[in-house]
């Protein structure tokens, strides 16, 4: 569940010079991150207890979360010990979270979920954890575009070898790890949340800037024309890259 995995851009003169111009220029337009925060301030209550899923090591989302109430993370790796953003910190072992009931009034996780093989088994370990009336707020991808399609479709070695790479990931950068998609459907999250208790509160389709693409310029072009063709048409709503969710507990 580490959150290594979130996109950094490694800057260039050209990769910087057409962000500017083809994005960051556009009124009204915030990256992927910057937006998902703001939909988990959206449904944070004041001075919130929030747990993040897959916290990994010190991050933005961390550092963001961190501003609205008290943190704590769990995560597969130990690497979620050197968290600065943490008040606490516990390492998941597969089965139960060591956190009692209704203890959050948040739980995020930011591209975590494409790595659980058990959504059911997650999402009822998150349904009791949240106290009544509380938000599970996650980014995913969407298992019906090309990044993920080419995820599934590739050996994991081939994945490895290029995503890093495609992200721009400094080269000590552990591997990915590797992604199931069960839970990376509109389809699939309104019914593994119904078996779990949760609903289905927000669920957008969300098409931002080509990350993969700051490899090469041909990639970037070729990536930009998608997004600006699955974002202008609702019919290819189904084709964009990240599934934006938030599921809540019911309040009784």
């Amino acid at each position: 569940m580490s959150a290594d995995h979130r996109t950094h851009i490694k800057s260039s003169a050209w990769q910087t010079r057409w962000t500017d111009r083809f994005y960051r220029s556009r009124p009204g337009w915030r990256d992927g991150t910057t937006e998902f925060h703001g939909l988990c301030k959206d449904v944070a209550p004041r001075n919130a207890q929030i747990l993040e899923v897959g916290a990994g090591p010190t991050n933005r989302t961390s550092a963001f979360l961190s501003t609205l109430g008290e943190l704590d993370g769990i995560d597969i790796s130990d690497e979620v010990k050197s968290n600065e953003h943490l008040r606490h910190s516990y390492i998941f072992d597969g089965g139960a979270f060591p956190i009692a009931d209704a203890s959050y009034d948040l739980v995020v996780s930011d591209y975590v979920v494409e790595h659980v093989a058990r959504p059911i088994s997650h999402l009822r370990e998150i349904e009791r954890v949240l106290r009544p009336g509380g938000c599970y707020a996650f980014r995913t991808p969407n298992r019906f575009h090309y990044v993920a399609l080419a995820a599934k479709l590739t050996p994991f070695w081939v994945h490895s070898f290029v995503a890093n790479r495609l992200r721009g990931l400094p080269v000590d950068a552990h591997e990915p790890y590797p992604t199931v998609f069960a839970l990376n459907t509109p389809a699939a999250v309104r019914r593994q949340a119904g078996l779990a208790g949760l609903k289905v509160e927000r669920l957008d389709l969300i098409e931002k800037e080509p990350s993969y693409g700051m490899f090469a310029r041909p990639a970037f072009l070729a990536m930009m024309a998608y997004e600006r063709a699955v974002n202008a048409l609702d019919s290819l709503a189904f084709l964009r890259a990240n599934l934006f969710v938030v599921l809540r507990k019911p309040s009784s």
